[in-house]
């Protein structure tokens, strides 16, 4: 029953989150549209060429030449998908302005080129316009376009977009924070985030798929929030293996920050000028503070390293050691705070039994 849940759980979230699994269904579909494309275009070359010739060749030639049509028009959609709507845009736009400055070049000095060559050079006129122009207009919207909310940031304006890293998604902190209101400006999920994480579901490794399973149920349950504003992008780079990497790219092409529990993820992030959100910097945040002095009760569940030493936690996870503390495993003790040693793994408390600080106290 519980397998059923989850497979549940994996099929809504692919429905509705486009995930990996459920793109290969999509990936046949635009590749078969694709190659359709590309043979109605070869036809109707062909047709157009036997028109025009009066022999085979000009079926054949008009068959080659919409073919080529077809196949460029297959590449600049995919060159479109990866650029992202801003690039595009401006890219359409650029090429317009591009084409009308080509006809505006032509129509002025064209009767300075001689007769035979005005054919070629209008057309070498047009792409050579039309590219700058195109080129021009990408660079401008990928610079006004700062993120998959629509929204361009003013000039230092940090970003509102997040991205989501596996790490984080399985670790499912994320879900309690965005449930307490925390969290603001769009959740990005990557295509290949989503993949990844995919991956780790269908593992033969019990504890990789039980994790993997963790992370789709956490996705569901980010899903079923409605002010929050999650969005999915298919930008990838496929040069790139490594996913941190590709995180990293992603971040400094929308821009955005990158929200993990990753520390190798955080330090190559910040290294690279993107800025993180690391979930366990915020846990260790958002700890109370304890003073030396205080006093409190704490489970002492195992021996610690030192001699007489035993070792408890708190609800939050904080480590206590408490001195002499040895023989009183397996039941609760009051404790008095001596000293508190906060490290990048997170806090350690040290206590002693508040019996044996009393006397001291007093001045016994």
């Amino acid at each position: 029953m519980k397998r059923t849940n989850n497979d549940e759980v994996g099929r809504s979230i692919s429905s509705t989150l486009r995930e990996p699994s459920a793109l290969r269904g999509r990936n046949v579909g635009r590749t078969a549209g694709r190659g359709s494309l590309i043979v109605l275009a070869a036809l109707l070359g062909a047709l157009m060429g036997g028109a025009v010739g009066s022999e085979g060749a000009g079926y054949g030639l008009g068959g080659a030449l919409g073919a080529a049509a077809g196949l460029l028009a297959v590449w600049a959609e995919r060159g479109l998908g990866r650029l992202g709507l801003g690039p595009a845009a401006g890219g359409a736009a650029g090429l317009i302005v591009g084409l009308l400055a080509a006809l505006l070049l032509i129509g002025v000095a064209g009767a300075a080129v001689p007769a035979p060559s005005r054919p070629l050079g209008a057309v070498l006129a047009g792409l050579i316009l039309a590219y700058l122009g195109a080129a021009a207009g990408a660079a401008q919207g990928r610079r006004l376009w700062k993120g998959p909310d629509g929204g361009s940031s003013a000039p230092g304006e940090p970003s509102r977009a997040k991205i989501l890293d596996t790490s984080v998604i399985i670790d499912g902190r994320v879900a309690d924070i965005c449930e307490a209101g925390f969290l603001e400006g769009p959740l990005v999920l990557p295509q290949f985030v989503l993949k990844e994480l995919q991956q780790i579901a269908d593992s033969s490794d019990p504890l990789k798929r039980n994790r993997g399973r963790r992370g789709l149920d956490v996705l569901h349950r980010i899903q079923q929030m409605p002010d929050l504003d999650i969005q999915i992008v298919d930008t990838d780079f496929p040069r790139v293996r490594e996913v941190d990497a590709k995180l990293v790219l992603l971040a400094k092409e929308m821009p955005a920050k990158v929200m993990t529990n990753d520390f190798n993820l955080n330090k190559v992030a910040e290294l690279q000028g993107v800025r993180v959100l690391n979930i366990n910097e915020l846990a260790n945040a958002v700890k109370p503070i304890v003073l030396p002095g205080e006093e409190m009760s704490v489970f002492v569940l195992k021996e610690g390293k030192e001699y007489g030493q035993g070792v408890g936690y708190l609800d939050d996870g904080t480590m206590v050691v408490v001195d002499h503390a040895r023989d009183r495993i397996g039941s609760n003790v009051s404790v008095s705070v001596t000293s508190v040693l906060q490290t990048t793994a997170g806090r350690m408390i040290f206590t002693k039994l508040r019996e044996e600080s009393e006397p001291q106290r007093n001045g016994n």
